[in-house]
């Protein structure tokens, strides 16, 4: 009810600024113009979600299949961790907008670069999370199986896998709030539909209104695959809840 509150509050402060404070509608429309662009722009909207929402969840599965992956690679072998963990950080000094049309032109303007982009943007976030719940492990569980005759495969299926797992999905969250923007820059870079390709072709229009309708609409797609994963890690992992719940 706060949450909802507040968003009242600033919707409302933003359609008295737009209203009354002598802007010009084309520069800034007020929400009751973006609601109306919403409706009037539907079928528009939604073919363009179709595109961005794909682009965004193709993306994410593969960061969260190549993430993962690394991850237990870089925990299982320590000389691997050392030399490849600090080229990992670096690379994300490197601005996503600047190398969107540099792998558009590389891979052509398909689904492909679109789908690297975003997993680029979410792959760190994945490895990071997921290596820590792996490294998270209490020592005396390893000193436990160990005593148990347990191999190394075992000790990663019934330990460290399911202490990674809620991990891997937290990371997954945070990556989700970043994918969409990752979509939106690769269809700058080069693309016929979209979200980001309905923003770019719209502002130049004057279309103002159908603009904003178009990032909330990507705020909403944000919203909503942040949701999915919430509720995938509350059922996948749920003795992490149960920890939560406990530690409360």
């Amino acid at each position: 009810m706060l949450a909802a509150l507040l968003v009242l509050l600033l919707l409302g402060g933003w359609e008295a600024y737009a209203r009354l404070g002598g802007i010009d509608e084309f520069i800034l429309p007020a929400p009751t113009q973006v609601a109306q662009a919403l409706w009037d722009d539907r079928g528009l909207l939604w073919d363009n979600l179709l595109v961005t929402g794909q682009e965004v969840v193709l993306g994410l599965a593969l960061a969260l299949l190549a993430g993962a992956a690394l991850a237990i690679a870089l925990h299982a072998y320590r000389p691997l961790r050392r030399a490849i963990y600090p080229l990992l950080v670096g690379t994300q000094a490197i601005p996503i907008v600047t190398i969107a049309p540099l792998l558009a032109a590389w891979f052509g303007y398909g689904l492909l670069p679109k789908l690297v982009i975003v997993a680029l943007v979410c792959f760190f976030p994945i490895v990071v999370t997921t290596l820590d719940g792996l490294a998270a492990i209490d020592p005396d569980q390893h000193k436990l199986l160990r005593t148990l005759g347990a191999s190394r495969a075992q000790t990663f299926r019934w330990v460290e896998a399911p202490a990674a797992l809620p991990a891997a999905l937290s990371g997954a969250k945070i990556a989700v709030a970043v994918g969409g923007i990752a979509a939106v820059f690769a269809e700058y870079a080069g693309s016929e539909n979209g979200l980001g390709h309905l923003l770019l072709q719209s502002i130049p229009q004057l279309e103002t209104a159908r603009a904003w309708a178009a990032v909330v609409v990507l705020a909403a797609l944000a919203v909503f695959c942040f949701s999915l994963l919430a509720l995938a890690e509350r059922h996948l992992a749920p003795w992490a809840h149960r920890r939560k719940d406990l530690d409360a």
